[in-house]
């Protein structure tokens, strides 16, 4: 009698759902996952050893590239960590700007999310959509930091400068031309807070388009509906944070329950689901799309009403302007000093979190009263999510695995840190 075995399978790296890097081995009975185990480390880029070698600003560019389709909240957590050392506190503009970016990030991921995500289960229309909108989450970071992802805005003290007055326009060109080009430059006319505020108001209708897409369509929910189901004890054990453990039934948001920036000012709900599959999550991360326009449009008229500095003035830990050091010889020496050498944080310990698109993302920083860092450690919530793989795979068809890592919402920069 000839023995039956199980069939292994390599899953990825080279697969479009795999995004890349994850190599995923299944031990199948059939078309039926027995086992699934998870390789990483394909893209090890050893983030945290160099945050150890350079000055404590000098890492803030490392932060973006980690989780790079939420490149803000990274950032956010590494300087609120510094901040915490250093017993600063940024302004109040700069907490505000900091929690509209914040938002207008956890927009563009979700985007991002959605569109792949789709893509990944035949929607193709989706992502199409999703990108559409998308593209004004970049021109946002663009307008404010001069790069569309990779923005090292934030800083200990505050964040790089102010929200300029203008916006860049588009310029003619085969495809934009006439009235086309007067309806994209119709936002763009104004401040970037215009812009913004326009993003915000319209946005609620664009999801109203996902949803009409997605959300009733019978494909879409038997690609979903009952996959990977994670009960609220067991989301809890696994480690879940942010929509992951937001759709098993677990109201945990560290906006809400462990407030930073200006969260304690800001008016919203947090989406929760009931059965903890796919469908869920995918409810929740589209409800999160409408408070974090709600939120952003609460930050702009803040913004609006109260102008002010958005940058701390203890010159110790911040440069001089440009302007300031192009006409004062102390001035260019301070400058000089403090992006050659940086400068020394007490010693001491300290944990920061935030709650980013993926869920909570910390960065756990111990100083030993040099000029850099002696321990960079962050907490990736896309890492806990994986090490779930294999448990929510199992007993599902191998089509299912690619709505689940999909629902994982996972970026690689993030787990092979």
């Amino acid at each position: 009698m000839t023995e039956i075995r199980n069939y292994t399978m390599n899953f990825g790296p080279q697969h479009p759902a795999a995004h890349g890097v994850l190599r995923l081995v299944l031990e199948m009975d059939g078309e039926t996952i027995m086992r699934a185990d998870p390789h990483i480390g394909l893209l090890h880029r050893g983030t945290e050893k160099l945050a150890e070698s350079k000055p404590f600003n000098q890492a803030i560019g490392y932060m973006d590239r980690l989780d790079y389709v939420s490149m803000m909240c990274n950032e956010h957590a590494y300087v609120r960590a510094i901040e915490q050392l250093l017993g600063i506190e940024a302004p109040v503009r700069a907490q505000y700007i900091r929690t509209m970016f914040d938002e207008i990030t956890r927009i563009g991921n979700h985007m991002l999310w959605i569109g792949s995500g789709g893509l990944d289960l035949g929607a193709m229309t989706m992502f199409i959509y999703a990108f559409r909108e998308r593209e004004m989450t970049m021109d946002m970071y663009e307008a404010v930091s001069g790069a569309r992802m990779h923005a090292s805005y934030y800083r200990p003290g505050g964040v790089y400068r102010d929200l300029p007055d203008t916006v860049p326009l588009y310029k003619e060109s085969p495809w934009t031309r006439g009235k086309n080009l007067k309806r994209k430059n119709e936002w763009r006319e104004g401040t970037l807070l215009d812009f913004i505020e326009a993003f915000a108001t319209d946005f609620p209708s664009k999801v109203d388009e996902y949803e009409t897409l997605l959300t009733d369509n019978r494909i879409w929910k038997q690609r979903t509906v009952g996959i990977g189901v994670v009960s609220p004890e067991r989301a809890l054990q696994l480690g879940f944070t942010g929509a992951m453990l937001r759709g098993s039934g677990v109201e945990w948001d560290l906006r809400k329950k462990q407030p930073y920036a200006m969260y304690h000012k800001m008016d919203f709900d947090i989406p929760v689901g009931v059965n903890g599959d796919c469908y869920d999550r995918y409810l929740v991360r589209i409800e999160e799309m409408r408070q974090s326009a709600r939120i952003i449009l609460q930050c702009v008229q803040w913004l609006r009403a109260n102008p002010g500095h958005v940058m701390l003035k203890n010159f110790k830990v911040i440069p001089p302007t440009r302007a300031e050091m192009k006409g004062d010889m102390e001035a260019l020496i301070h400058h000089f000093k403090l992006f050659t050498e940086g400068y020394s944080v007490p010693r001491g310990e300290v944990y920061a979190a935030v709650e980013a698109p993926k869920g909570e993302f910390g960065c756990y920083l111990v100083s030993d009263g040099a000029n850099k860092p002696f321990r960079v450690h962050m907490r990736a919530p896309g890492f806990a999510h994986l090490a779930a793989m294999d448990e929510m795979v199992r007993g599902h068809m191998l089509a299912d695995v690619v709505a689940i890592m999909g629902t994982l919402d996972i970026v690689f920069g993030e787990v092979d840190r």
